[in-house]
């Protein structure tokens, strides 16, 4: 096992001398992980720990190249910057990747030597699970470091955190509804779902429960088949963002939303779990140019992330509950701010996340 912490890193995909909006992040650690024993190649980003240990989780999938999960985790750990701030969590933002296919590369061996790593970090980063990890695998990370949350609950976990992620973007969803289309906006409304892997299939549910009619797309046909499986009436598209829907859920990978994207949508609202939904910041004017009202993903999908960081507040299930349930005021505040001061959603997300780290740092500073 070895660590390379690369800190002169100058090439334009690097992590300081970039070309892109992460040149200006403010990340305070980057660690590249190497195992040759097991084949683990694997980068941990800790963005910021103002608030608190960065927690995030370890999203494991086959990159194109190094230089592609390296962005990967530098704007997913910033979002969980922004996520726990949102929240009004005592976290800092963080995440984790392991490159690779987990279908072919992930072993008991791997796991365990990741988690070493982590250990190596002596807490700063605390690792939950993500798309391509389960808690099952946190329990075996677990097995080597103790900075892990979201394992089994056999393992003294909550377990996996599916449910609680979409219970807070339905949160999320219907708070905007109501503002958009005034109260009981949902009902009737046709929802489009953009993947359907652990978390959007029980948006699906939740969404179907209320009287919204639903169609969902998903590359993966196993994915589809168990929504089928499980809500008779589902509509399945190729592609929902094409479809007439009244509301677009993009619950798959990020960057779905990019001019050419938002320029077709025939939606007046988007929400959803997925992270980095923009392409860049700007695209968030647009929506806003073409009355579109964005819910900012990292206020929509901070369920999971409440959930797992109640683990370490020792909070009840009723606790963590409520909490998830606060997403809905969080947003109905956000969309009241953006209106009142003309600006787009993010901004105003945003003006709620510097608030509450500046308050910290003033804080932190006082004698």
């Amino acid at each position: 096992m070895s660590v390379d912490v690369r800190a002169h890193v100058v090439r334009a995909n690097g992590v300081f001398d970039r070309s892109d909006e992460l040149q200006s992040a403010g990340h305070e650690q980057v660690v590249f992980c190497r195992d040759a024993e097991t084949g683990l190649k694997a980068i941990i980003s800790v963005h910021d720990t103002t608030l608190g240990p960065a927690l995030g989780g370890t999203r494991f999938r086959p990159y194109g190249s190094e230089a592609a999960a390296l962005t990967d985790v530098l704007r997913l750990s910033q979002g969980m910057t922004f996520k726990a701030a949102a929240a009004g969590m005592p976290l800092g933002g963080g995440k984790a990747v392991i490159i690779g296919d987990p279908t072919l590369l992930k072993t008991t061996g791997l796991l365990r030597a990741y988690g070493r790593f982590i250990d190596s970090l002596h807490g700063r980063y605390v690792s939950a699970a993500d798309v391509g990890t389960t808690s099952d695998d946190l329990d075996i990370i677990g097995e080597t470091t103790r900075h892990v949350v979201g394992r089994t609950s056999a393992a003294g976990g909550s377990g996996d955190s599916g449910f609680s992620t979409a219970y807070g973007v339905f949160c999320a969803m219907r708070a905007a509804a109501d503002a958009v289309w005034g109260d009981g906006g949902l009902q009737g409304r046709v929802v489009g779902i953009e993947g359907v892997g652990k978390v959007g299939v029980h948006l699906v549910g939740l969404l179907r429960e209320l009287g919204a009619e639903v169609f969902v797309s998903d590359p993966h046909p196993a994915a589809l088949d168990r929504v089928r499986d499980l809500y008779v009436g589902v509509g399945v598209v190729d592609s929902v963002s094409d479809h007439d829907i009244d509301i677009y859920a993009p619950c798959a990978l990020g960057a779905s939303l990019t001019p050419s994207s938002v320029a077709q949508l025939s939606a007046s609202l988007v929400c959803g779990a997925a992270n980095n939904q923009l392409l860049t910041s700007d695209v968030g004017e647009l929506l806003r140019s073409r009355n579109i009202t964005w819910v900012p993903d990292f206020v929509a999908n901070a369920g999971g992330l409440i959930q797992v960081g109640g683990e370490l507040q020792d909070k009840s299930d009723e606790q963590v509950l409520a909490d998830i349930e606060r997403i809905g005021t969080t947003v109905s505040e956000i969309l009241a701010t953006a209106l009142d001061r003309s600006v787009s959603t993010g901004a105003a997300a945003m003006g709620i996340v510097q608030a509450r780290l500046t308050a910290a740092r003033v804080t932190e500073s006082l004698p």
